[in-house]
């Protein structure tokens, strides 16, 4: 999986946001839908209702007509036409007997109604003493109010729409709020921390220098080691924390670094936890590999990925090292990310197996070298078989 467009705490913020965003649009959406339909249909009531008052007034007049006509013998021929509307007679099982409507009437169950694009307006005969008979006026609908009801609907569901937008954004401000509270109060907490680890780190591995120099029994010489090795791991996160905090800050000066030789140098600075933890080591590493960047970015970018081989690594494991013309491999046997991870392990704070202590922000940096320098990372791992992270460029 690609990684180089991870962006750390804004992207799980993001996320976190854009699933809220998403939620709140499906709902103001369904709530303009629903006032759209309740309108739709508030308004065809009044146009049935202005028609209904229409043609029952009409249905007066016709219905003395159409009594003649009954009584004379119920000449097809002379069946009696309306000025005003199409007209038919249904008998009392609800067929039709006569009449010159353009949309036949199927449902009677409904005073008027509107189907397929014409208007019927029923009217039950028994009233007026002529048997069980359904006059059916029919009138074509001039679809004028659909008209209005759609151009309304835009204007001021468009309205409606920016209003909820707006709210939209208030309310994900204040959703977002306690979690940027939670963000900033932790990255005071590693400024504050990452400002009283300078001095004392610095004073120890001066101090292991000088130690060096110093013939030792096999004991202290195995405790100076250790010491050693805890002091580079704390360097290394002091490091790490400083590039976090102050990368914006920064001067970067990119030149064309020799990655083969600085990945070497990386190697040999990572040595003693290498053998602490008797990982086997095999690096392929080709001469002369020279990459256009930052030498304190690059530095970063591998320990971190030099770091986490080892870090996440079982005792006695192995470490394979690669690096081609265009590509730096870095594969381990270790524990392995479970697969529900891999696409967060490059956001910040994000730890995939918590019993290793961090602060899950290694990948995180790593990921925004790689962004700044089109740089492409994939990872595949495996839980308990192993992790293969391979950065390549152009």
């Amino acid at each position: 999986m690609s990684a180089t467009n991870a962006s750390g705490i804004n992207f799980a913020k993001y996320r976190t946001l854009r699933s809220f965003l998403a939620l709140y649009g499906v709902m103001s959406i369904l709530i303009l839908g629903l006032v759209a339909i309740l309108y739709y249909e508030s308004i065809k009531a009044q146009m049935l209702s202005s028609h209904r008052l229409a043609m029952q007034l009409q249905s007066e007049t016709y219905v003395p007509k159409l009594k003649t006509w009954l009584e004379s013998g119920h000449d097809l021929k002379t069946f009696p036409t309306d000025l005003a509307y199409r007209t038919a007679l249904y008998g009392y099982d609800k067929d039709l007997l006569v009449g010159n409507l353009h949309q036949s009437q199927s449902d009677f169950r409904e005073n008027i109604a509107l189907h397929k694009g014409y208007i019927h307006l029923i009217v039950a005969l028994s009233p007026y003493g002529l048997g069980e008979y359904y006059l059916v006026f029919e009138t074509r609908d001039d679809e004028l109010w659909r008209h209005q009801v759609i151009k309304d609907v835009l204007s001021f569901g468009s309205l409606l729409l920016i209003a909820l937008g707006v709210i939209g954004f208030f309310l994900s401000r204040m959703f977002l709020r306690p979690m940027n509270e939670a963000i900033a109060l932790l990255d005071d907490f590693i400024k504050d921390t990452t400002h009283e680890l300078n001095t004392p780190v610095s004073a120890i591995l001066t101090n292991i220098e000088a130690l060096k120099e110093i013939d030792l029994p096999s004991a202290a010489d195995k405790k100076l080691a250790r010491i050693e090795i805890a002091s580079r791991t704390i360097s290394t996160l002091y490091d790490d924390l400083t590039y976090l905090i102050l990368n914006h800050d920064l001067a970067v000066h990119n030149i064309d670094i020799d990655i083969s030789h600085l990945l070497d140098e990386r190697i040999e600075y990572f040595r003693h936890r290498i053998k602490q933890k008797k990982i086997t080591l095999t690096t392929d590493i080709n001469p002369n590999i020279t990459l256009y960047m930052d030498t304190a970015k690059a530095t970063r970018l591998i320990d971190n990925l030099l770091s986490n081989a080892i870090k996440y690594n079982r005792m006695g494991g192995e470490i394979v090292i690669t690096l081609k013309s265009n590509t730096l491999c870095i594969e381990d046997n270790g524990i392995g990310i479970p697969a529900e991870m891999i696409d967060r392990v490059f956001e910040r704070y994000t730890r995939a197996d918590k019993s290793v202590g961090g602060f899950g922000i290694g990948l995180n940096i790593v990921a925004m070298i790689a962004k700044e320098y089109h740089l492409n990372i994939t990872i595949e791992s495996e839980e308990k078989i192993g992790t293969k992270i391979c950065v390549t460029w152009e």
